[in-house]
């Protein structure tokens, strides 16, 4: 026995020694049975080829789309209603074609998506730094956490008063009023997903020298994505419709002309195809938001922590 096994105390000798496979066990089977537990432990996905995508995701909202639409013609076609009160689809699309040949739809759609966009875009650069700096001092998230889940639940809308008499009609009535929509929905789903973290991810933080903004952006933001990403979600669907709330109230004045703005000239000259055509670009927008960047981006991040398996 070599000198530095036998100083060895004879527990330690004992653990050092290889460890035998069991009595009628061939060192390949071995293998293959550590190989079969690294496959549970390791999820595989495959590329879902367009035809899937097609028919798992495309198709049945098309399906159900038409099938409200058809839905929707057949009742007027029943109940026979002024066509200035409930519009069928046909007068719905027919107004649809003298606002894109004139360019209104357009132009409204350009002003609000700009709006929309850029208003998130600033809520998201306010709230991601609050929200980590609340997240990291239990004394300021008691202070402030209660205000902030408040101003979440207060409609929104119920700002543009006060934002009309502070920044008179202007796009700063509507960007304030986006802004206080989005905020607090992002700050939430940040220290949504900071209580989610486990602490053992910041003891180990702690151990390697970080602390502070390094703490805050390198170890609480990354492990917080899924809570965070829906907290941006959220402060999405939120600022969208303050967005349009404030559009519809605030007119008038350097205001340009959006979405609302059109959904309250279809109310103010009682035509209701006008109004549903703007309801049905709202609706669109939201809908595309959701379904080409939110989903696809919840769907990578859950898949990069094994979270959907075999789901496309």
């Amino acid at each position: 026995m070599p000198p530095e096994t036998a100083a060895l105390p004879a527990t330690a000798r004992r653990s050092t020694a290889p460890v035998a496979a069991p009595a009628g066990t061939r060192p390949d089977a071995a293998a293959d049975e550590l190989a079969g537990l690294d496959a549970l432990q390791t999820q595989r996905t495959r590329r879902t080829s367009a035809t899937e995508v097609l028919r798992s995701k495309v198709a049945p909202p098309l399906v159900a789309l038409l099938f409200a639409l058809l839905t929707w013609q057949l009742l007027v076609a029943v109940l026979g209603p002024r066509p200035d009160v409930v519009p069928g689809p046909v007068d719905v699309a027919r107004q649809l074609g003298v606002l894109l040949s004139d360019g209104t739809v357009l132009s409204a759609l350009g002003t609000s998506l700009w709006r929309g966009l850029s208003g998130f875009l600033i809520a998201v650069a306010v709230a991601t730094p609050l929200g980590l700096l609340v997240a990291q001092w239990q004394g300021l998230r008691n202070a402030v956490g209660p205000l902030i889940s408040g101003l979440q639940v207060l409609p929104s809308v119920a700002w543009v008063p006060a934002a009309i008499i502070w920044f008179g009609l202007s796009d700063a009535t509507v960007y304030f009023v986006v802004l206080m929509g989005a905020v607090p929905s992002i700050v939430n789903g940040m220290l949504a997903g900071v209580d989610q973290i486990p602490p053992q991810l910041r003891r180990a933080g702690h151990v390697l020298g970080a602390s502070g903004w390094t703490m805050a952006s390198r170890i609480v933001l990354p492990a917080a994505l899924p809570g965070y990403v829906a907290g941006l979600k959220q402060g999405w669907a939120f600022s969208w419709r303050s967005l349009m709330g404030a559009e519809l109230i605030a007119i008038g004045g350097s205001i340009g002309f959006g979405l609302g703005s059109l959904l309250a000239q279809g109310r103010t000259v009682s035509n209701m195809a006008v109004v549903m055509v703007a309801v049905l670009a709202i609706l669109a927008v939201g809908i595309l938001v959701e379904l080409l960047f939110f989903n696809p981006v919840e769907r990578r991040l859950l898949r990069g922590r094994g979270l959907l398996g075999h789901r496309s």
